[in-house]
């Protein structure tokens, strides 16, 4: 490129900073190089070399849920693309406003099977099919209105990832630097407004209550002083998985994440709650055993996607409408018309505290592990997790999360995305130590990503609690087929030789005991660190909900056998 050109990969770069972005994540291509080499001469935009598309995508899924702004990954074009898609597909699950830039091959052989190289004619319906939209520029003068729309499309709720493609010759177009540049700004709608009648209806049915809760899902991270202004007025609150921390919870009054499922307790109270506010939270089949958890008979839904009506559990009424303002409506309309039980916060309390005192029983040796990690902890620590099975029996449910976007999970419940969410919270964390819990066969599918963590100085202890296998299959097996443990055993590396290699300190438990002052530890060390959690020494896990002879039971119709 001659000196003072000016082209569409400059324009990509700008763009981006223009708008707020900081951060982005991805590998450099072929068919991404000119946008790259704008970011890179620009110098405004730290840009995060993850060692696969997969990682950087679920780098830039957390980045996104822990800063609350747009995250960013490139990709190439094709089998890099590709190797994005399980990233941007976790993205769609958790609603997070992912904006994906990848390259396409030269307009003159676009969608003709060509064979050029990383040329996949199906590249954008592949796409489409994860992302909230898949948007392709096809001139360079329109670059700039497409990616406009796509990342306004991104962060407009209900949030998703979107992708666009730009195709080769047109990062290299030369084009005057368009002015509209320097007064930017995203043409995000206004939080939409409930509409009054549908709130009259809803005020109606919760002032009748007597024993109030709330359920926080996603929808409702930005709305943490409406809930508590509902909680004011005698509600109970609980949260669905990926709502963690909108409620503070240490607070007396909510459960956290233990919202049933595996709490045979919280399933009974249930039985005499006479009205749930639903704000923001699909109800989960994941979430939900299947949507067999006995919820409250009066259900009220809010929700910014008219879709949610009716989509999982019936509701007695619907509010279409933004969280926050619609939870400030309602406490308004309820403010001295509420009539809760006067006992019920007691009586509340009291469950709350059995529940985690039975939950806990469940967990075996390991009963201990959620405390004894908090206490090792600082309040605004960023917990991340893998599916592994101590996320799946206590890291969703019972340890505590303190803040709306301090939790970050596979809300797909996919292996693999713990090491590289890591990372992304770790450099969207402003300096706050990230503590990431994977299993053994969860980290091994992105194990590479050590070295990006090592890069980039993240603050991350990546906690790797090794059971030598796919602990969690094994208690499926376990369960359904058997005991028949096909392909569930691993042979995996030397946890701290690996860190070795790698160039991080690494610690090891052995005893329950060891878990608080060895993770203290790590927290104290700067950037990453490894802490391997040898389950074979401390013991077996337990089978878990539904996995256990309770959950069967209960799958059964609780007929005893």
């Amino acid at each position: 490129m001659a000196e003072g050109t000016y082209n569409v990969g400059d324009l990509v770069a700008e763009f981006l900073a223009r708008i707020g972005v900081t951060t982005c994540f991805g590998i450099v291509s072929v068919h991404n190089i000119p946008m790259l080499d704008g970011i890179g001469r620009r110098n405004a935009i730290r840009y995060v070399m993850a060692r696969g598309e997969m990682g950087g995508a679920h780098m830039a899924d957390a980045y996104a849920r822990v800063s609350g702004h747009l995250g960013v990954v490139f990709s190439s074009t094709g089998p890099g693309a590709a190797n994005a898609v399980p990233g941007l597909a976790e993205a769609s699950f958790a609603g997070s406003p992912v904006l994906h830039i990848t390259g396409q091959t030269a307009t003159r052989h676009l969608d003709r099977d060509m064979g050029t190289v990383h040329d996949l004619p199906g590249q954008t319906a592949m796409l489409a099919a994860v992302c909230k939209a898949a948007l392709r520029v096809r001139a360079a003068e329109e670059a700039l209105g497409v990616l406009t729309r796509a990342a306004a499309l991104a962060l407009t709720p209900p949030m998703g990832p979107v992708s666009v493609e730009i195709p080769i010759d047109v990062q290299r177009t030369a084009i005057p630097r368009p002015a509209g540049l320097d007064t930017l700004a995203l043409p995000l709608p206004p939080p939409l407004p409930p509409d009054p009648a549908a709130l009259e209806e809803a005020a109606e049915i919760l002032a009748r209550a007597r024993r109030p809760m709330l359920w926080l899902g996603n929808g409702a991270k930005g709305a943490r002083a409406e809930a508590m202004r509902l909680m004011e007025l005698g509600f109970g609150a609980v949260s669905s998985w990926n709502g963690r921390g909108i409620v503070p919870e240490d607070h007396p009054m909510t459960l956290g994440g233990m919202h049933g499922n595996g709490s045979p307790r919280v399933q009974e109270f249930y039985r005499d709650v006479d009205a749930m506010l639903v704000v923001g939270s699909r109800l989960r089949g994941h979430e939900t055993a299947d949507f067999t958890l006995k919820l409250p008979s009066t259900l009220i839904h809010v929700d910014v996607n008219p879709a949610a009506r009716g989509r999982t559990y019936p509701c007695a009424a619907f509010v279409c409408g933004d969280a926050a303002l619609t939870m400030a409506a309602l406490a308004e309309r309820l403010r001295g018309r509420m009539r809760v039980e006067p006992g019920f916060a007691a009586e509340f309390q009291e469950m709350r505290r059995r529940a985690l005192a039975e939950y806990r029983e469940t967990l075996g040796p390991y009963a201990e592990f959620p405390e004894r990690l908090r206490a090792a902890l600082p309040r605004d620590a960023l917990w991340v997790r893998d599916v592994t099975i101590s996320n799946s029996s206590w890291g969703n449910r019972i340890f505590p999360v303190y803040g709306p976007r301090d939790a970050v999970h596979p809300v797909s419940a996919a292996i693999g995305p713990g090491l590289p969410m890591g990372i992304g919270a770790a450099l969207a964390g402003g300096g706050r130590k990230a503590v990431a819990m994977v299993g053994d066969g969860g980290f091994a599918l992105n194990q590479t990503e050590l070295w990006t963590a090592v890069q980039e100085r993240a603050e991350l202890v990546v906690m790797v609690m090794n059971d030598r296998g796919y602990g969690v299959i094994k208690h499926i097996q376990g369960a359904l087929q058997d005991g028949r443990f096909f392909y569930g055993d691993l042979l995996g590396p030397d946890f701290q030789k690996l860190a070795a290699v790698a160039g991080l300190p690494a610690f090891r438990v052995a005893r329950t005991e060891e878990l608080g002052p060895t993770v203290a530890q790590a927290v104290a060390t700067p950037g990453p660190s490894l802490v391997e959690v040898d389950m074979t020494a401390i013991g077996a896990f337990p089978p878990y909900a539904p996995y256990s002879r309770m959950g069967i039971w209960a799958r059964q119709g609780g007929e005893a056998g």
